[in-house]
């Protein structure tokens, strides 16, 4: 007899199969136990009928309570009324483990009560819908540079010195050397990857220690940062375009249930093809004071400038060239403008704000070195970034793109804590 999982059921229907899992619910009809059985890949139901089954079967099967662990065996058929589209004629029942009482009940919950059990929050389905997602946009990302010729060269967690400010590290000790900080881009040592192999990307945690308590925050979170040696901001654009068009059309594709199951209206994410709306930094600005809001020139957009903003547009928007003080040090000044950066930030529509930030970096050696002396940074920790002005130096660009944003905006989730499996903020280190 074979073991299968759900999502393979098709390949077994008339078959005698045995299925592993947790009960995920049940109810009584009669002489009819009905039992849905989850292992992890979905969701089941098993009919048990007495007399069809021997008394022990029809007793285990009342033993059972949510998320205990068990085994069901029987025939599959083809039924569209049951949850998944198949179900199971139950010929035994085996016990593995029965479990305590459950904490998570179908009725509602608080946030906080269920985020102190997020261990056990993953298994609902909802939850589920979202790694679901998740794991497919990681797979796209991953598959969208492989397939164009990108390296992938892994950046180190644990750095000498701050990539976007002092003010957001997470500080250690570090052996006998003094100070180690947590990573907050890879994308400094995505430049040296991209002299070395032309484009490349770095894919892993970042960490930022900003006191903040928004929705659409986290202190540790995942960023692609992809970065390409010759190009120039237009060709920065361009990338990230290709890049979010691909990725929303794989999900939507691929991820029609989970959609369903998160009761997402796809409509504006149907709309995600390129060309995307550029407009500049200073077009946004005008967009704010036509709708009554009084931002100055020069200042950072906030997160509801970016909502209002965002909403003129029915996808993405991407605004380009930003005052050079409020963006960072590696960031390349305009030649014909050099009181903004050849920066861009991409917008999400529906209020979930930036999603991708990116430059054409600093590439001159003089310069950069002034923007590290402005900055207050300590220039022995970027020697060897500066190294890479000094040994051949081009123009380049790239681009982070925040993973759990990206997540939360597609499955268009209230806040980014759904779309990790274990969320880090301010106020929450546990489970």
């Amino acid at each position: 007899m074979a073991r299968v999982y759900i999502h393979d059921l098709e390949k077994h229907v008339g078959e005698e199969v045995q299925l592993r899992g947790w009960l995920y619910n049940k109810r009584s009809s009669g002489k009819v136990r009905f039992l849905l059985l989850r292992d992890g890949t979905g969701i089941l139901q098993g009919v048990v009928v007495k007399g069809a089954v021997s008394e022990e079967i029809v007793n285990r099967s009342d033993a059972l309570t949510q998320e205990s662990s068990f085994s069901m065996t029987g025939k599959i058929r083809k039924d569209d009324r049951a949850p998944g589209g198949y179900e199971m004629e139950v010929s035994d029942v085996g016990i593995i483990s029965i479990a305590h009482e459950y904490p998570i009940t179908p009725k509602e919950h608080g946030i906080e009560f269920l985020a102190d059990r997020r261990h056990l929050w993953l298994r609902s389905s909802r939850q589920h819908a979202i790694m679901r997602v998740r794991h497919r946009i990681v797979k796209a990302i991953r598959d969208f540079y492989d397939g164009r010729g990108f390296v992938l060269v892994d950046s180190p967690i644990l750095t000498p010195a701050a990539c976007e400010g002092t003010s957001t590290l997470f500080e250690t000790d570090y052996f006998d050397l003094g100070k180690a900080y947590l990573t907050q881009s890879g994308q400094l040592y995505a430049e040296a990857g991209a002299m070395a192999f032309g484009k490349v990307y770095c894919f892993g945690p970042t960490f930022r220690a900003e006191k903040s308590k928004t929705r659409r925050h986290l202190a540790e979170f995942w960023m692609v940062e992809p970065e390409v040696a010759f190009n120039d901001l237009n060709d920065d654009m361009e990338l990230a375009e290709d890049f979010l068009e691909y990725i929303v059309q794989t999900v939507l594709k691929d991820c029609e249930q989970e959609l369903k199951v998160l009761e997402r209206n796809t409509a504006m994410l149907q709309n995600v093809k390129k060309p995307l709306p550029r407009i500049s930094y200073s077009e946004a600005v005008e967009i704010l004071h036509q709708k009554g809001i009084n931002f100055e020139w020069g200042g950072d957009f906030g997160g509801t400038d970016e909502t209002v903003i965002s909403e003129q547009f029915d996808r993405p928007v991407m605004v380009h060239r930003y005052p050079s003080e409020v963006k960072a040090f590696y960031m390349k000044r305009d030649p014909e403008n050099p009181k903004v950066a050849l920066a861009v930030d991409v917008l999400a529509p529906e209020g979930y704000g930036e999603i991708i930030g990116g430059s054409q970096r600093e590439d001159d050696l003089d310069v950069l070195l002034q923007r590290i002396k402005a900055h207050n940074l300590p220039q022995e920790a970027f020697e060897w970034y500066l190294d890479l002005r000094r040994f051949g130096t081009v123009p380049h660009a790239g681009f982070g793109l925040g993973l759990e944003r990206t997540v939360g905006w597609i499955c268009g989730l209230e806040h980014v804590r759904e779309t990790v499996p274990f969320p880090r903020m301010m106020y929450r280190l546990t489970p």
